[in-house]
C-alpha cells in the first residue's frame, strides 16, 4: 500500500509517483516507458491478460467484453464490482492519485506496505488514478463513461452532478449506460445528504437492535454485513440492467442504499411487526420462533444445533440419551417448545455440558439434525469443506491424494503443499478427510505484497470457472495502459496529463 508520506512523493518524476513535473522532457517520458514495461494485470498468480479469454478458450465467462467504470470506495462498492469482475468485467477503479481509496489506509495488519482490508474486496480491477478536482480529470471520466457499459459511484447525492458527472450528465453522452449509485439513505428524502456508514445503517434500520445476548446491550454484527448486503444488491441490480438494456436497448438509473438494503433484510423480523405489531428482542445465538436453535457450551467449547420441525427434535432428544424429553407434553410441538424455552434450553444445556465437542459432533454425525462447531479462523480455513478447488491446492493434487491417506489433523500450506500439523484445536478428522469441496480461498501474486490469499466468491458455475483472479491494483498501476487502450490516448497527450497532475502513474522501483 502506498500511504500519504509515499503517495505524495512527487519530485519531478522520480519516487513512486508521477505527478506534477517541471523537468517534464525527460521525466514524463521515463514514466510512460516505465508504465509500458510494468507487468499487466494478467500476470501475477498465472492470471490471463484482457477481459475475455483467448481465442477458442472454453472458459467464456457471462461478463467478458463488459466494461465497468468504479467510482466507489471503501466496501459495499468495491464487493459489488469485484463480484462483478469474477464473472468477467474489466473493472477500472478510478482513485485520488497518492492516496486511493480510504481502505489503503485502514490496517494494520498490512502485508508489506498493502491494506489487508484494500486487498480483500479489489481482485480484478485496474487503477487509474485521476484528480476529479481537475477539469482535465472530470473530462476523462466522461470519455471513459462513454467507453464504458456500467458506472457505479457511492458518492453523496448531488455531489457528482455538481461536477457534471451525475446521472443525467452522462446519459448525454452515453444514453447506453447503466449507471448504479451507492448511498446511505437514497437520492431523495430528508436525510439523503448524510453520509452512508455500515455501523449507522445498521443501528437505524434495527439490525443492532435485534443483535446481541438476551439481557445485554445492542452488538454490531462481526463484519459489515450492511455493506456486504448492499454490495450484493448492487451486483444483482447492475446484472439487471444490463439485461433490461438488452431487451429496450436503453441504459437506466439504478438508486442501491444501505438503509433500504438492511430494511429488506430484516424480512420476518420486520413482518412480524408489520402484521402481528411484535416488537422483536435479542437472542444471542438462539432463535425467537424455533426451539431449540442456538448454540451450547460443551465441555470444551460450543456447538450450534437446530431442530426445525418435531422429528429433529425427537432425534435430538435421542442422541442426547433423553428419551423422556421428547415425550414431554409440553415439547411436543415447536409452538409448545417456544412457549416453555427456558426450561427446555436449561435441561439440553446441562447435558451438551457433559461432554467435548468432538464428541458431540460425532453423535450428530449423519443424524439429519442440521449442527456444527463455532470455528475460528484457523480451524474455517482448515476445512476441507472450504478449501476444495482453492487455487492454493489445484495445482497439488497428488500431494493432496497423497495427504488424504494420512492420519493428518489440521493443515497448513508450505510451498503450497498440505503437510500435517499437531494442534488441539483441530477439526474433526471426518471433515479434514472429506474430499476438499468448495473452493473459497484465492491466491494471487501481488506486485509488492507478494503472495495473498483472499476468500473468493461464495458461487460456482458448471460452465466456467472462477480462476486465475489478478491481484488488487497498486493506486494508478494502470493509468497510463487505460489512457491509450480504452481511449486511443497518444504518448504526448498522456505526458501532458501526467505533468500537469490531472493523472497519476505509479511507479515501481
Amino acid at each position: 500500500m502506498l500511504r500519504a508520506g509515499l503517495g505524495r512523493r512527487s519530485r519531478c518524476c522520480g519516487g513512486l509517483w508521477r505527478s506534477p513535473c517541471p523537468e517534464a522532457a525527460g521525466g514524463c517520458a521515463r514514466a510512460l516507458s516505465a508504465a509500458s514495461a510494468f507487468p499487466s494485470p494478467g500476470s501475477g498468480g498465472g492470471a490471463r491478460s484482457g477481459g475475455a479469454p483467448p481465442a477458442g478458450a472454453s472458459n467464456v465467462k457471462p461478463l467478458d467484453g463488459v466494461k465497468i467504470l468504479d467510482l466507489t470506495r471503501v466496501l459495499a462498492g468495491p464487493f459489488a464490482t469485484m463480484n462483478l469482475g469474477d464473472l468477467g468485467a474489466e473493472v477500472i477503479k478510478v482513485e485520488r492519485p497518492g492516496a486511493g481509496d480510504d481502505t489503503r489506509a485502514w490496517g494494520p495488519p498490512f502485508v508489506g506496505t498493502e491494506s489487508v482490508y484494500f486487498l480483500s474486496v479489489n481482485r480484478n480491477k485496474k487503477s487509474i488514478a485521476i484528480n476529479m478536482k481537475d477539469s482535465k480529470g472530470v473530462k476523462l471520466i466522461k470519455e471513459l463513461a462513454a467507453a464504458s457499459d456500467v458506472f457505479v459511484e457511492n458518492f453523496v447525492p448531488g455531489k457528482l452532478a455538481e461536477m457534471g458527472l451525475g446521472y443525467e450528465d452522462i446519459k448525454k453522452i452515453a444514453p447506453h449506460i447503466v449507471y448504479c449509485s451507492i448511498t446511505g439513505y437514497g437520492q431523495t428524502g430528508p436525510v439523503v445528504q448524510r453520509g452512508g456508514y455500515d455501523s449507522i445503517a445498521a443501528a437505524v434500520s434495527g439490525l443492532m437492535h435485534i443483535t446481541g445476548h438476551e439481557d445485554g446491550e445492542p452488538v454490531r454484527p462481526g463484519v459489515a454485513m450492511t455493506d456486504l448486503a448492499t454490495g450484493l444488491y448492487t451486483y444483482g441490480a447492475v446484472m439487471a440492467g444490463l439485461l433490461q438494456r438488452y431487451k429496450t436497448g436503453k441504459g437506466l438509473h439504478i438508486d442501491c442504499n444501505l438503509l433500504s438494503t438492511q430494511v429488506a433484510c430484516l424480512t420476518h423480523v420486520a413482518a412480524n411487526y408489520l402484521n402481528c405489531k411484535i416488537e422483536p428482542k435479542r437472542w444471542g445465538t438462539a432463535h425467537g420462533s424455533i426451539v431449540p436453535y442456538q448454540a451450547f457450551k460443551t465441555k470444551d467449547g460450543y456447538i450450534v444445533v437446530g431442530a426445525g420441525n418435531d422429528h429433529q427434535f425427537v432425534t435430538v432428544c435421542k442422541i442426547l440419551n433423553l428419551p423422556e424429553v421428547s415425550k414431554d407434553s409440553r415439547y411436543k410441538t415447536n409452538t409448545l417448545r417456544v412457549q416453555n424455552r427456558k426450561e427446555l434450553i436449561d435441561i439440553l444445556s446441562t447435558r451438551f455440558s457433559e461432554k467435548a465437542t468432538i464428541e458431540w459432533l460425532q453423535l450428530f454425525e449423519g443424524s439429519g439434525v442440521p449442527y456444527g462447531p463455532i470455528n475460528n479462523m484457523q480451524q474455517v480455513f482448515s476445512d476441507p469443506q472450504v478449501l476444495e478447488g482453492s487455487i492454493y491446492i489445484t495445482q497439488k493434487l497428488p500431494y493432496l491424494l497423497q495427504a488424504e491417506q494420512t492420519q493428518f489433523s489440521q493443515p497448513f500450506f508450505k510451498e503450497e503443499v498440505l503437510q500435517p500439523s499437531n494442534h488441539l484445536d483441530d477439526p474433526p478428522l471426518d471433515l479434514l478427510q472429506q474430499v476438499l469441496h468448495n473452493g473459497l480461498v484465492m491466491e494471487m501474486n501481488h506486485p509488492t505484497a507478494g503472495k495473498i490469499a483472499v476468500p473468493g466468491p461464495g458461487v460456482r458455475y458448471s460452465e466456467f470457472a472462477m480462476s486465475h483472479p489478478k491481484p488488487p491494483p497498486l493506486v494508478g498501476q494502470h493509468t497510463v495502459e487505460i489512457l491509450k487502450s480504452v481511449l486511443g490516448y497518444e504518448d504526448d497527450a498522456i505526458e501532458e496529463l501526467l505533468c500537469t497532475g490531472a493523472v497519476a502513474q505509479h511507479e515501481v522501483r
